[in-house]
């Protein structure tokens, strides 16, 4: 798979007009919870249309070289491929939970001090369960225990 194909479906959820509130707008209103399903929504579906690039394009590619060292540059490239799309799984289990967040209106609030996430946080990174601060606070102490 090309590279810039690789780079434009991780960063293609970017492709959305920014939520600007109106004045005295409140918090995680209606028409913002529908402007992040709709982010989450197409981020979601480019994620699955990738799983099925990579599966056709397995198949397509799929052969048995008899040559050890073609056989070996294949599998490695399946392998990369498929840790790739283990991960995109991942973040597709981390969407739904988010877009069940949105439905019980638990949306944009710190999951550990209750604080507005805020807008902008969510815009960068809509899967996002915790403010500014309490990340950084959690990334230090992560870096503390690991070493």
């Amino acid at each position: 798979m090309p590279r810039a194909a690789k780079k434009k479906s991780s960063a293609e959820f970017n492709n959305f007009e920014p939520y600007k509130p109106k004045r005295g707008e409140e918090y995680m209103s209606e028409p913002q919870r529908e402007h992040f399903k709709s982010i989450l929504l197409n981020w979601k579906s480019e994620l699955m249309q990738e799983v099925d690039r990579t599966v056709s394009h397995m198949k397509d590619e799929a052969a048995n070289f008899p040559d050890p060292a073609d056989r070996a540059t294949q599998e490695e490239e399946f392998s990369l491929e498929l840790r790739t799309r283990d991960r995109e799984r991942k973040l597709i289990k981390k969407i739904d939970s988010t877009m069940e967040r949105i439905e019980q209106d638990d949306y944009g609030f710190c999951d550990a001090c209750g604080v507005d996430i805020g807008i902008k946080r969510l815009e960068a990174r809509p899967t996002a369960t915790l403010c500014i601060d309490c990340k950084t606070l959690d990334e230090i102490k992560e870096k503390q225990e690991m070493g």
